[in-house]
Parts: structure tokens; C-alpha cells; sequence
């Protein structure tokens, strides 16, 4: 798979604030949802953004660099974004310990988002475990619009689907959460189906997150459709900021340096 750049954009200027902890609590599965009072980052959020959060407390021992995050939804008007994150390490063991009424430092909105094209009558989103929480918002900000939203949300089990009742909630067209527990969620399968379903009315863009497979199906089904694809790339990153340099993209023997995921996406389009 290519990933190209997308075109240069205006984005918000990110913003340092020690964000008030509102709920963090348990969610499902290995999941926990955060909800931070964050007023400038909430109003100047964007689909497919992400924000930083140091897990360490103030002068007291613990993980040192921050943790890059989706932003899974925001609420500009109450001044609030929350977070879904997977407890798998030291970090996001670090992160579960904040309690309401204390505050987290928090770097954002990060990072470029997905770009939705005005002329685009219908949306594709295809996402995987917590990759998902990249493609929530696209729903939200696209929720009352012309453009339909279809949505795949996949996971190991049920426990482990992230996002179909925010899609729902949103007013997506069609919502499938497939998982591997069922047998639903196969590459071979999920081809089969989604175009059943949409090879009459094929969505002009499709975005997703989550999976190298998911990805390379995502591709395969632009191709088909002549829809345009986009993806969220994850990666380990230091500072969020483009200074680190640690997010590249590519292979780091080469001449030059690949896009930096944190910089120049993490969002890209899919070239093949």
C-alpha cells in the first residue's frame, strides 16, 4: 500500500491545557472511556484528529512521554471530548489511575484529519477495534448533512466492537458490526457482502482505520467503485508535534524522510 499526503489544509492551532477528568471509567472490554473538559480543543476539533495525554501525575513517578489518542467525539457547545483507549500497557495502566476532579495535561486537536469532499453523496467508514474511534467523528460531523453514512465496525467479539451505537446515534444509513467469534468479520466475507449491498449505489469515499487488511479490502473496493480511499495511520509517536521525528511513515534507511505520521496525517490517502 502507497499512502500519499493529502492536500494542505488550515488546521486549528493545537493548544496546551490541563484538562479537567470528568468520567474515566470502564467501558467494555479491555476499554476504558475518558472525558476530559477541554473547551478549546472541543470547539476546534476535526474528524479523524488526535490529542496527547501525559499519563504522569504532576511530580510523581510514571511514564514520561504522552500517548496519542483519537478524539472518539466532542461536544463544542459543553466544552468536552472524550476518549476511548485500550489498557495494554504501562502508559494506558497509567492513564486508567485518573479519577473525576483531577486534572490531565492534554496537547491538541492534532494532527489532519479526513477530508470529505462537499460533492460526496455517500461514505464508507471501515474500522477495527480502537482504530474505529478514528472514524466516529466522521459520522458526527457529517450527521443531518446529504452525505450517507454507511458504516463497518469490527472487533475479536462482541465486547470488542467500538462505535456502532455512536454511528447510530449519528444517523448512519446502515451499521455492521461484524466480529471474529461470529465468523463475520473475514475479509472474504465482508467483500462479499458489502458489495452485495452497495455495488448498485457505491459510496464515493471510503475511510478506514484499524487493520492492514481492512486496508488493503478498502482499497480493493475503491477500485471497484472508483471511490477515492483514506487512512488513519496508528503509530508511537513522542511529541505529536512533528519535532521528535519518530512517527515516519517509511522505511528510515532511505535519502529522504517519509511523511511523519503525526505532521502530515495521521490521515492519508490510499494510493494502491
Amino acid at each position: 500500500m502507497i499512502l500519499e499526503p493529502l492536500a494542505p489544509a488550515d488546521r486549528p492551532v493545537p493548544t496546551w491545557c490541563a484538562a479537567e477528568v470528568l468520567v474515566n471509567r470502564h467501558h467494555a472490554d479491555r476499554y476504558q472511556h475518558l472525558r476530559l473538559a477541554a473547551p478549546e480543543i472541543a470547539a476546534a476539533a476535526r474528524p479523524g484528529q488526535f490529542v496527547m495525554l501525559t499519563a504522569a501525575k504532576g511530580h510523581a513517578g510514571g511514564p514520561v512521554l504522552p500517548r496519542p489518542m483519537a478524539i472518539y467525539s466532542w461536544d463544542a457547545g459543553e466544552g468536552v471530548i472524550d476518549i476511548l483507549y485500550a489498557v495494554v500497557g504501562d502508559g494506558t495502566r497509567a492513564l486508567a489511575t485518573f479519577t473525576p476532579g483531577e486534572r490531565m495535561v492534554v496537547v491538541g486537536p492534532l494532527g489532519r484529519g479526513f477530508d470529505i469532499q462537499p460533492d460526496t453523496g455517500k461514505v464508507l467508514l471501515v474500522g477495527r477495534g480502537i482504530g474505529t474511534c478514528s472514524l466516529t467523528g466522521v459520522a458526527q460531523e457529517l450527521a443531518g448533512g446529504p452525505a450517507e453514512v454507511v458504516a463497518v465496525t469490527s472487533g475479536r467479539d462482541a465486547g470488542a466492537v467500538i462505535g456502532a451505537d455512536l454511528f447510530r446515534t449519528h444517523g448512519a444509513a446502515a451499521v455492521r458490526a461484524v466480529t471474529d467469534a461470529e465468523g463475520s468479520s473475514g475479509v472474504e466475507r465482508l467483500r462479499a457482502d458489502l458489495c452485495r449491498e452497495l455495488d448498485e449505489h457505491p459510496p464515493q469515499q471510503i475511510l478506514t482505520c484499524g487493520s492492514d487488511r481492512l486496508a488493503r479490502l478498502s482499497a480493493e473496493l475503491g477500485a471497484r467503485w472508483g471511490a477515492t480511499v483514506q487512512v488513519s495511520v496508528e503509530a508511537h509517536m513522542a511529541c505529536g508535534l512533528g519535532y521528535c521525528h519518530g512517527c515516519a511513515t517509511g522505511p528510515l534507511d532511505g535519502p529522504l524522510e517519509s511523511p511523519l505520521v503525526c505532521r502530515d496525517g495521521p490521515v492519508f490517502r490510499l494510493a494502491g
